[in-house]
Formats: structure tokens, sequence, C-alpha cells
């Protein structure tokens, strides 16, 4: 077999190439230049699986609601290419709800933890585990050679092997050519330009072209016309892009500063009407033995296809934004699928105790804190009357009659069935009180006007009222104390607002 040879210049950009490949790998195991795949894979996948698992629990606290948990699992794993199946398994080990093939495939890992391929979100309830969410995702990388090339790590290793060695291969072939004693030959100066991708023009010292590459001649039709000898301000195609002034021209101030131009940006129009060449003109003075000016070389970069490739960069960038505006509402929306009852919008009973521990806290340390048990007075008459779709009807007048005037910083939750709680920091009693009053009365003379096809419904509520200074310790007995006194109101007759009072509430046996 011929043993392939390469040449010196090839030999150099080899090893230049490997010195490259050394270095980058020094600075990435240094600095962590590239980002670790599995670790952000196990990162997004996680997210990606506790996300579900707030979903499903907030699905979970509805039992009527079995089909929306199995729709939601086979959305999100037609949603996640990487995703193979998801399964809800309860603790004794039997599944609950699974995608299609989850019990067939999913195996256990050894060590009992979430791997890469395998991962596990406990489920609990009331602080007890009860189950856990199961997602089995695709293996990273796949075993055969077109999975590995498809990897990032070894597409950048070929790339940089390949593309280094070709620009390495090309700038090596251009400096020894200029080292070569040989290139003084005007022929062989000529040969030597003629190989440069680059569009290379030398003037002498009035503006004449003495010499121009082949390179020079594809940047317009008319370049390859015979131009030795012409000015090149005269080059009606060149001079367009230029200033009408010809003393402003690169090659002409270049030649009376002595100093370079560089990064002039030229726009060639182009005859066919096509889009015209973006050109990067660099410039520089030659000089003789004795430091006189003699001429100017004058180059053309032609970065049309690279300002493309930048529009097309930017396009992206902006998609990319785009993607990450909607990744975003995503998680908005799941948020507020998990903290909100779906039916009025208020916070559910998991938010609500959320925020009503630091609210507790922030008003034992020194502040005010009432809290307001509310609900519908002979709510069940609705069903029995008019059906459930009217009594949820009702439900969601009071809980908009509820929160249209409550501050910012109050919070509305629905307890429970037709029960509302309401949280009202910096307010004392009395003040609680009358924002009590002023619901039940808005209420009264509102709620039902806003339920339409059923005449005027007479809607009533009755609330309790209670302070954090009427002795409660915890979140849940001030609860119990507005609770107290919402049921003093409903045996006083209803329809009114009620204070706490532990002697009352003793007598009523609550």
């Amino acid at each position: 077999m011929r043993r392939v040879r390469l040449s010196p210049i090839g030999r150099i950009a080899a090893g230049l190439v490997a010195m490259t490949s050394m270095l980058v790998l020094v600075l990435d195991l240094v600095l962590g230049v590239f980002p670790a795949e599995g670790e952000v894979a196990r990162q997004v996948r996680l997210r990606i699986v506790n996300a579900l698992a707030m979903q499903l629990a907030a699905i979970m606290q509805r039992p009527q609601e079995q089909a929306l948990l199995l729709r939601t699992m086979h959305d999100v794993v037609a949603v996640e290419p990487d995703l193979l199946s998801v399964g809800l398994r309860r603790e004794d080990g039997s599944l609950l709800a699974a995608t299609r093939r989850h019990a067939q495939d999913w195996k256990l890992p050894a060590d009992g933890r979430s791997n890469l391929t395998h991962v596990m979100v406990d489920l609990q309830r009331n602080g007890v585990r009860w189950g856990r969410i199961e997602a089995r995702f695709r293996p990273l990388a796949s075993s055969t050679l077109p999975g590995w090339l498809a990897q990032r790590w070894v597409q950048f290793s070929l790339l940089l092997a390949g593309l280094g060695f070709v620009l390495y291969h090309l700038y090596l072939r251009r400096v020894l050519q200029h080292l070569d004693p040989s290139a003084t030959i005007p022929e062989r100066v000529k040969s030597a330009f003629d190989t440069l991708t680059e569009a290379v023009m030398i003037v002498d010292d009035r503006g004449r072209i003495l010499m121009a590459n082949q390179a020079f001649g594809a940047l317009h039709p008319d370049a390859v016309r015979d131009h030795l000898g012409r000015p090149a301000s005269g080059l009606p195609w060149l001079a367009a892009a230029m200033p009408h002034d010809a003393a402003q021209h690169a090659w002409a101030r270049v030649m009376d500063s002595r100093e370079a131009v560089t990064g002039e940006v030229l726009n060639i129009a182009q005859p066919d009407g096509g889009p015209p060449r973006k050109l990067v003109l660099n410039a520089s003075p030659v000089q003789d033995g004795g430091g006189r000016v003699r001429g100017a070389l004058v180059t053309f970069d032609d970065v049309t296809e690279l300002d493309r490739m930048n529009v097309q960069l930017r396009t992206a960038l902006t998609e990319l934004e785009a993607s990450r505006q909607e990744i975003e509402a995503k998680n908005r929306e799941l948020t507020e699928l998990a903290t909100k009852d779906p039916m009025t919008g208020c916070f559910n009973r998991r938010a609500f105790f959320d925020a009503f521990d630091p609210i507790f806290a922030r008003a034992r340390a020194g502040g005010a804190l009432c809290a307001i048990m509310t609900d519908i007075d002979h709510f069940k008459s609705f069903n029995d009357k008019y059906g459930h779709a009217v009594g949820d009807l009702v439900i969601k007048a009071v809980a908009r009659t509820l929160g249209a005037t409550l501050r910012p910083q109050d919070v509305l939750a629905r307890y429970g069935g037709e029960e509302f709680c309401i949280l009202l920091p910096e307010l004392d009693l009395e003040q609680a009180w009358a924002v009590a009053d002023r619901l039940r009365h808005q209420i009264e003379t509102q709620a039902g006007q806003s339920i339409e096809g059923h005449g005027a419904l007479r809607i009533t509520s009755s609330f309790g009222v209670a302070s954090i200074v009427q002795g409660a310790e915890t979140p849940h007995q001030l609860l119990e104390q507005a609770d107290g006194a919402l049921y003093v109101a409903k045996r006083n007759g209803r329809n009114r607002a009620q204070k706490w009072n532990a002697g009352e509430t003793a007598l009523a046996g609550h």
C-alpha cells in the first residue's frame, strides 16, 4: 500500500491542530468550557418530572378527574420527544395510572435512585409518602456510530480538526510564500496572489492598478476586464460604493497618511439586480528601502456569506427568545394549575397555607392580622332546586364578589366546597369586621344578579372574623377561631358577620 506523505506545510498544520486541540481540552478541564451534557440533561429531566408531579398532585385532589389524569400523562409524553413513558405508582408498588408500555418497560434502578433514563419523584399527602411519579427517558447517546457522531463534543472535535487543518494549511501556505526568496520573481508573485481567496489589488503612488489577483475579478462581472494601468478610482462598480471625492478613497488616504486602513465596509451592487456583495476593505502603504511611499496594497474580503449567516443567527436568536417566552408562559400556567382552584381562580388550600405561614410569622413579630371564614347560606338548596350547574355558578359569583374589592396584599382561598377563607394583614378586628360586613352586603345585593337565566337568585353568606391578638398561637388556631365565629353567625340567623368571642363560641359548643 502506498504510504501517504504530508507536505511540510501539512505536517506543520497538523501539529498546530494537535496543539490547539490540546489547549482546548486543557481549558475545558480547568475552566469547564463545555457543559457536561449528562448533568444538564439530568437537571432538565428532573424539572420536567417535578412539574408533572405538581400538576398530577393537583389533579389527584379531585378523584372524579381520573380521565384528566391519564390525558395529562399522555399529553406530556407526546410533547417531550425524549420521554418514553410515565407511570403513577402507589407506595405498595401497584400502578395507579400509566402510559402505554410503562408497566412492561419500567425497571427500577438497582440502587433505587433516579438516573438519566429512569427518574422518580415522590408524592406526599399530609407529610406522608403515598406514591411516586415514574418517568422513563431515552438514553442520551446511542451505541451506534451515528449516535456517537451526534454528540456535540465529537462534532466539535471533528470540526476543529478538519477546519483547523484547512485554515492552518491555507495560512501557512500564504505566509511561507512571502518568506520564499523566489517569490521576488514577478510571475511567481502574481501566481502566489492568485492562490489567495481574498481579492488583492496593488496600486502605485498615482492610484493606478499595477496588479490584481483572480479573486479580484470575481467581485463584479466588470472586474474581469483588463484593468492594469487604469486608476482604481475610475472603476465605476468600485467607485459607486466609495465616497465621490477620490482623495477620500482608502488607498489615497493610506499613501497620504502612511497609516493602514482596516475594516471599511463596501456594498458592491450587482448588475443582475441581485443582492449586493458585502466586502471588508483593508489597505496599507507600500514603501521602498528609503521609506518613501511607492503605492498601496489593498485587500477585499468578501463577507457576504458571513453577513447572511449573521442574519440567520439573529433570526434564530429571535426565535429562541420567542421559545423561551413560550416556555416561561407554560411554567406560569403550571404554577397556576398547582396553586389555583380551577373553578374560582382563588388559591387552593395548599397554596393558601404556603402563603399563610410567613404572613402569620410576620404578624407574630409585631403587626395586625385577621382571618375571615365565610360560606354560602343554604347552599345545598341551590343544588337541590336548580341542579349542580347552578350551584357551581353560585360559588363562582360569590368568589368574584369576594375578590373584587380586596387589597393586593389580602389572600383569598377556596377552603372547601362553598367555604372561603380570607387573610387581612395589617387590619385590626374592627376593621376586618367592617370588611366582612361590606362583603356580606355586596354578596346579598350583587352576587345573585350576576347569574343570568334563573331570575334574581337570593344569595347570602355568613362571616366569622378572628384576630391574632385574640390569642391564636398557630395559623390553624386563628382559622379555628374564625370558624367558631362563623358557626355563631349561622346559629344566630345567617347573613351576618360575627366577631370571635371565646364565651359565645364555648356556649355554641364549637
